[in-house]
């Protein structure tokens, strides 16, 4: 929904029963329909104006999603759908586990702490017939799942159900405006400002120290495990949370002089040198010692300075406001003396392993 929704739009859309806004159908029972239009002002619509016998009603307030879509976000919010697992983490964060009906498959880490019935549905291919059955007061969406340039959830848009889409941020500025986003959606702005302000203030904690490091590491961060197969190393420069992290610790990302998501080779990143050999991949057993008993890379000085460390992969693959944890966890690596007062969030997993 790229457009304004007025009045006289909706009279015509009620005349077809084809309305897309963010809202749930009811039957008409009445011969007159108010219905609220952007800041909260009403209209009445008369009897002569619409289809009786089909009409959709409904009370919301008038916004933009983080995509910039104009979606109507009910009144009341007590059905929610999270189709990304950053947005699942953060609604159980504030507390509404309870009001989640279903996720997305990827969200599935964190089913223990949402109810026993919950349903599951691939974000790249969701089921909407399956979706609007279970009538949700809002859907919350990734920019992932319009990859391929289809809205595939133009049929719960169609249905009258509010679709929010939150594209993938790449800074930790767009994260608060995606927190400040869902907070507002949800009814919880003050839960969702008391969580921003712990993150903004564990970011402006990190940085300080960051800054009083002159003898900057070199910092490789393996987003994927070059093989026979995939011989490329997945990474990233500049433009991305990531690389915010890596700077913000006072290191140095050794591909900060290119932009947002990027493969290099594995030569190529041998002759970068790291100091420091970062890795978020989970679907490998011993993912470090992968890493350093790797042909080819005996010379690089993480390998002998044994400096190859994995960091929690859901918390800095989701954009939300865990990348702080990831964040702690590097900088306690990277460098333990300097942020030895830091509390390490995944100390008790790290011990554990």
């Amino acid at each position: 929904m790229k457009r304004k929704i007025t009045a006289l739009l909706m009279v015509s859309v009620f005349a077809f029963s084809a309305f897309t806004a963010c809202g749930k159908k009811d039957t008409a029972e009445t011969t007159t329909e108010e219905v609220v239009v952007g800041d909260g002002a009403t209209d009445v619509i008369e009897e002569d104006d619409l289809a009786t016998s089909n009409v959709a009603s409904f009370e919301g307030t008038e916004t933009q999603d983080r995509a910039g879509n104009t979606i109507i976000i009910p009144d009341e919010v007590d059905s929610i759908i999270s189709m990304a697992p950053s947005t699942t983490r953060f609604l159980i964060d504030l507390g509404l586990a309870d009001k989640i009906v279903a996720i997305d498959t990827n969200s599935l880490a964190y089913a223990d702490e949402l109810p026993a019935d919950v349903k599951e549905f691939d974000m790249m291919a969701p089921d909407n017939e399956a979706l609007i059955a279970l009538s949700p007061d809002i859907i919350f969406t990734s920019g992932m799942s319009n990859a391929g340039g289809e809205d595939v959830y133009q049929s719960a848009r169609d249905a009258g159900i509010c679709v929010a889409d939150i594209p993938s941020s790449t800074s930790f500025d767009e994260i608060t405006k995606d927190l400040e986003f869902i907070g507002m959606a949800v009814k919880e702005e003050d839960k969702a400002q008391t969580i921003i302000d712990a993150y903004e203030e564990q970011i402006a904690k990190v940085q300080e120290v960051g800054e009083t490091i002159t003898e900057k590491k070199k910092v490789l961060f393996m987003i994927s495990i070059p093989t026979e197969e995939y011989p490329s190393i997945y990474t990233f420069g500049k433009g991305t949370y990531l690389d915010e992290m890596i700077t913000s610790v006072g290191a140095e990302n050794v591909t900060g002089d290119q932009e947002s998501w990027i493969s290099i080779s594995e030569e190529e990143a041998i002759a970068m040198n790291p100091d420091v050999i970062i890795t978020n991949v989970n679907y490998i057993d011993d993912v470090e010692n992968v890493i350093k008993s790797a042909e080819g890379w005996e010379n690089v000085a993480a390998i002998q300075n044994d400096a190859v460390y994995y960091i929690d992969s859901d918390s800095s693959n989701q954009p939300n406001n865990h990348v702080v944890d990831a964040m702690i966890q590097m900088a306690k690596l990277i460098y333990p003396d300097q942020f030895a007062d830091f509390d390490d969030p995944f100390a008790s997993a790290t011990d554990a392993e």
